[in-house]
């Protein structure tokens, strides 16, 4: 915990926090209620095994009853506690029969270690170990208000005074048994007070990263909203432009306007493929669920390359080599292509030399490997190549720009595939992305 001081709670805070400890309350009481019969059980086991010995014990009649009485009242509270924790699930809140149920079974505690106390010796002072380990108990497991641990120490007092008058002991002895009490109870007190500040303050860091992860999600999706809109709303004019550059190439013009035509095809072109990153930032980040269909992929790599060489244009080599004849996975085929389109971009972005595209199958994976030999990603970069807006974006060796969130929504839809996506790479030597994919028959 922090070493600042303890927040106070108060409104809707001390509520919720006094709903949330009952609870606590609850299992402890539970809990406490499981292992306090257990070991008076094996007590009483014992008993059965070693009669004669037991029954040489000093007040051996006076435990043997307690013993009983222990093993008759602990199963209620178990129970009570099982049904309140029930009770409560279903209403999500404390009440008052609740709080009188933990503040009833922290008093039997407590009395069940002071009465062991009286019943080990007529002086307490001489066994006053059960008294004090009941009282600790207490203090730590269980969460009191302020009123209530007040009230729980006059009751606890109040026995503890009564039993020392039915004992009847000498004047002085009951002095030094109640100032022995007495200490024991401030100690309890202030054990109970500050475990209550304690726990409220780790509660309240609760609440904080609760609200905060709230005003994240909320500030999320206003973000990815107002992401798909602005997206959306650029590709109207865009695609004007990019019209209007084409119809302008049917008619004659000079080399130079035409050299500005394709200048502006280019940047268009350029601009889609931002737009189309940026709305799949937005629609894909919630989206773990996706359509597939069982899909062949050397046909499916070979018609994405053969798209590259004749639609798009790719100076570079793009080769398939394949070990397998054969290869059937389950994929969506508009996003798993956006994935193959995103690593051949970047590998045409960072290298002039071939580009070498693997393919083969591997116990129950299919193995994709995408290869350039290009400029290779710097060691210190690797690590953060996969996150959004990457600060591992960095201009091609033709000056192209990056969004740096190709790779992050690669790995998103691969993930969606129940798939894996990593990448080895030397700078100079080139990068190597690898993609597995669960193998279907």
């Amino acid at each position: 915990m922090s070493n600042q001081p303890h927040k106070r709670i108060i409104g809707k805070n001390k509520s919720s926090y006094r709903d949330y400890y009952t609870l606590k309350n609850l299992a402890a009481i539970r809990t406490g209620s499981i292992i306090f019969l257990i070991l008076n059980l094996i007590l009483r086991i014992l008993y059965f095994i070693f009669p004669e010995s037991l029954t040489r014990a000093q007040n051996y009649p006076e435990f043997n009853f307690t013993n009983w009485l222990y093993i008759a009242i602990t199963p209620v509270f178990l129970i009570c506690s099982y049904l309140l924790i029930y009770l409560y699930r279903k209403q999500k809140k404390a009440n008052i029969v609740i709080g009188i149920f933990v503040f009833l079974f922290a008093l039997f505690i407590i009395f069940c270690g002071m009465f062991s106390s009286f019943i080990a010796t007529a002086n307490p002072r001489n066994a006053m170990v059960l008294y004090l380990t009941a009282l600790s108990i207490v203090s730590v497991v269980f969460v009191f208000e302020n009123d209530e641990t007040i009230l729980l120490i006059l009751i606890v007092e109040a026995l503890f005074t009564t039993l020392l008058y039915i004992t009847q002991n000498e004047g002085m002895e009951m002095m030094y048994n109640q100032l022995l009490s007495i200490t024991l109870l401030f100690c309890f007190y202030f054990v109970s007070r500050y475990f209550y500040s304690y726990k409220s303050s780790y509660f309240l860091q609760l609440v904080d990263i609760r609200e905060k992860n709230v005003a994240i999600e909320k500030a999320g999706a206003f973000k990815n909203e107002i992401l798909g809109m602005v997206a959306h709303d650029l590709r109207n004019p865009i695609g004007a432009i990019e019209t209007l550059a084409m119809m302008m190439e049917t008619e004659e013009v000079n080399n130079d306007t035409r050299e500005n035509l394709e200048m502006i095809k280019t940047s268009c072109a350029k601009a889609r493929g931002i737009i189309a990153d940026l709305l799949d930032a937005a629609n894909n980040e919630n989206i773990n669920i996706i359509e597939t269909q069982r899909t062949e992929l050397n046909y499916f790599i070979k018609s994405i390359i053969s798209e590259w060489k004749i639609q798009k244009n790719a100076k570079n080599n793009i080769i398939l080599i394949s070990s397998k004849n054969q290869v059937f996975v389950e994929i969506n085929a508009e996003k798993f292509q956006r994935v193959m389109d995103n690593l051949i971009t970047n590998a045409l972005k960072f290298s002039k030399n071939k580009i070498e595209i693997y393919l083969s199958a591997k116990s129950d994976q299919a193995i994709i490997q995408v290869r350039d030999y290009g400029l290779g990603i710097p060691a210190d970069l690797i690590p953060h190549i996969f996150e959004r807006f990457s600060k591992a974006r960095r201009p091609g060796i033709r000056g192209e720009q990056s969004t740096g969130l190709g790779l992050s929504i690669s790995r998103q839809i691969i993930e969606n595939h129940q798939g894996t996506i990593d990448v080895t790479s030397e700078e100079k030597k080139g990068s190597t992305f690898t993609i597995k994919l669960p193998l279907v028959e």
